[in-house]
Formats: C-alpha cells, sequence, structure tokens
C-alpha cells in the first residue's frame, strides 16, 4: 500500500549524565513508547537544535541485537528531548499518514516478523537501515480519518493498559508498606495488644532436608513437586501453584511435604537471595528436591512465618550466614541461629490473612492486565490488517 515518509538519523553528540536535554537512546524505546528511566544528557546547542523532538514524531531503533532492532515508540511530548544516533525518526506527510497510527503498525506483529526477514538476510551486527525501513509492507486504510479511528481504538486500549499498570504499582506498594508495619509489631491490629517475643528458629520446629529432583525428573508423572530454583523465580511468600510434576518412582526418594512446612532455598547465586522462603499450605501430596532446608513448624502460623522469613531484616541474617562465592549454601544448623518477633498466633494468623488477601487482590489485578494486554494484541491483529473494519 501507499506509504508516505521520509527518515532522519539521530545525534552523534556527546552525552553524559549531567546536562539540560535528555538524549533518547535504544534503551528508551519500550512497548510502543519512550521509557523515561536510565537517561543520558547533552549541553550541545546545536545538536539540541536539529535534533530537538515533536510531538507526535515516531522512533526507530535501527541497530543491536536482535531482539532490540525494529522496536518504536511515539514520543508524546511529555518533555524536552533530542534522539540518538542509533535511533531514526520518521517524518510522516500527515495529510497521508497518521504518526500513531504507523507507530502501531511498526510494533505489530506482522512487522516485527519483517524486521527478523530483513535481519536474516543481514551480515554482521544486526542493522536496518532508512531505506530497508522504507520497504516495510505497511497495510494502508485509504483515509486519515480511518488511520486515526483506529490509532485511537487502540490508545483507549493502552490507557486501560496503563492504568492497570499503575493501580498494580499501587497496590504493591501499599502491600510492600502494610508488611513493613504489621511484621514488625509498628502497626498492631485491633483488639491484639499482648506482647511480641524474640524467637530463633530452632525454637520453631524440626528441620528436615529435600532429596535430589533432576530437570528431567521435574516432568515425569503427576505428583506435585518444588525444586530449589523455583523458590527463587516462581514461588513467593506461599505456594499458590506447582509447576514441576514427578512419577511414583521419583518420589520414593524425595522428601514427603506436610501441610504448614516451610521450605527455604539451600543454595543460590547471591548471599542477598540465599534462603529465600515459601510456606506449603496445600493438603495434597507435594515433595521437595534437593538443595531444599525444610523447616516444620510446632505452634506457629506457618503462612505468618513464609511472609517473616522474606522481610529485609531476616534476610540480612540469612546473607551473613551464607557459605561460598560462585555458589553460596545455606544451612539447616545456620538457619536454626535466626531469630525474629512474633506475636500470639491468633494474631499471626490475622495478619497472614490480611496480607494474603492483598495478594489475592494482587493476582486478581494482574490477571486482568494479562486480559487487557492480549486483547490489545487481538485488535492489533485484527484493525491493523483491514479484518475488521471502524468506519
Amino acid at each position: 500500500g501507499r506509504l508516505i515518509y521520509s527518515v532522519e538519523y539521530g545525534s552523534s553528540a556527546k552525552s553524559s549524565a549531567e546536562g539540560c536535554i535528555p538524549v533518547l537512546r535504544m534503551g528508551n524505546l519500550q512497548n510502543g513508547k519512550v521509557d523515561w528511566s536510565d537517561l543520558v544528557y547533552t549541553d550541545d546547542e546545536s545538536e539540541i537544535k536539529k535534533y530537538s523532538l515533536a510531538s507526535g514524531d515516531v522512533l526507530f531503533n535501527r541497530t543491536n541485537t536482535v531482539d532490540l532492532v525494529g522496536k518504536t515508540a511515539i514520543y508524546r511530548g511529555e518533555r524536552p528531548a533530542v534522539f540518538a544516533g542509533y535511533l531514526i525518526r520518521v517524518n510522516v506527510d500527515k495529510a497521508l499518514l497518521n504518526s500513531k497510527f504507523l507507530n502501531y503498525v511498526l510494533n505489530a506483529e506482522f512487522s516485527r516478523k519483517h524486521s527478523a526477514k530483513v535481519l536474516s538476510l543481514a551480515v554482521g551486527q544486526a542493522n536496518i537501515n532508512g531505506q530497508k525501513l522504507k520497504s516495510y509492507p505497511i497495510p494502508l486504510p485509504p483515509t486519515v480519518v480511518e488511520q486515526e479511528a483506529i490509532a485511537e481504538a487502540l490508545s483507549d486500549a493502552d490507557a486501560l493498559i496503563e492504568s492497570l499498570e499503575q493501580l498494580l504499582v499501587k497496590k504493591r506498594q501499599i502491600k510492600q508498606g502494610t508488611m513493613q508495619e504489621l511484621l514488625t509489631g509498628k502497626r498492631r491490629l485491633p483488639g491484639f495488644d499482648g506482647e511480641w517475643r524474640l524467637t530463633q528458629l530452632a525454637q520453631v520446629g524440626e528441620f528436615l532436608k529435600g532429596s535430589g529432583v533432576t530437570r528431567e525428573q521435574a516432568q515425569s508423572g503427576q505428583l506435585a513437586c518444588v525444586r530449589y530454583g523455583e523458590i527463587y523465580t516462581t514461588h513467593h511468600d506461599y505456594i499458590r501453584r506447582f509447576h514441576s510434576w514427578i512419577s511414583l518412582e521419583v518420589a520414593k526418594t524425595a522428601t514427603a511435604l506436610r501441610r504448614g512446612d516451610l521450605l527455604f532455598a539451600g543454595s543460590g547465586e547471591t548471599k542477598e537471595e540465599i534462603g529465600k522462603c515459601v510456606a506449603f499450605l496445600n493438603d495434597g501430596e507435594a515433595y521437595a528436591g534437593g538443595d531444599i532446608v525444610i523447616l516444620r513448624p510446632a505452634t506457629f502460623d506457618s503462612l505468618f512465618l513464609g511472609y517473616v522469613m522474606n522481610t529485609a531484616q531476616v534476610i540480612r541474617q540469612k546473607a551473613s550466614r551464607g557459605q561460598g562465592d560462585a555458589v553460596v549454601h545455606i544451612s539447616a544448623r545456620a538457619l536454626a541461629q535466626i531469630t525474629f518477633s512474633a506475636p500470639a498466633l491468633a494474631e499471626q494468623t490475622a495478619i497472614a490473612t490480611i496480607l494474603s488477601d492483598m495478594d489475592a487482590d494482587i493476582a486478581a489485578l494482574e490477571s486482568r492486565l494479562a486480559k487487557a494486554r492480549h486483547l490489545k494484541q487481538g485488535m492489533m491483529q485484527q484493525l491493523l490488517t483491514g479484518k475488521i473494519r471502524l468506519i
């Protein structure tokens, strides 16, 4: 289809951490819009005059790794800025092409596939120059009015996504603040006034060890299993769902879990993360793999402990007891020495319930956000290819 625009390469001016005008670089193009973190600046007046951005300018990343080449964003005039040399500014003929529409097209899946095709023919560093950019096949509605309508519909989807993202950040911050207050006794819940007691993990219950489950065995059957690496990557504070499933044969050499067990990652890459903890609150059959230290509490609320064991005060203690450099380990004996403060059981349970309710609220919002993002992708595929017409 028709596409009328010209391209312009960005500034090669030296930039620094200080200056008056931000210089947008490759990493500042994220998800179709400008990310204003990790900025550098310039004071070069001639460069500022020549490469200043105007609201609505479309920026295209022309070189770097295969994953980054072809990333596109629209500058919305949030603050004065210039663009760096590895970016291309696309100057559109406004009578024939809407810049917001173009930005969505260049971020669509079919454009990303075209970028990959262009790059597969390249030799050396991944690069898409202005001439190659002009070769992009772009489905173009017959009128700018239709382009604007499509861009407006997708902008509404973006606005919903952005509002959900901001709300999610706010709710996570509120939860962090609530944890800081409730898990330290700085704020007490109504009806509770007893003293908090300093306790050592050795007094909480019995320590056990998990048994080895290899990567190959992790999908060998239908019995739920927790592997130590998953405590870092997929489980947080308590186990919500399982990601590994072992066979009955493998389970014979693994350690069976009981409801209420605390699972600590016994090895890791850094002392700052060593001993991350999750509570096992399920009633069903499940097993722990190797490099997991298990604590089986006697008279404590396990969900409360799951939260407490990942607070900054406890993390510092675990870090100081971690052993090793390339691979860090922490033993049951070292974990047993960790101290924390806790109220009576009833208050522990009340605190844990409040925090888990907040987690459920956050999880529901994450699900809404995922659905909104999926819906937008579907809209892009339908609207930007003409499968669905708005006008």
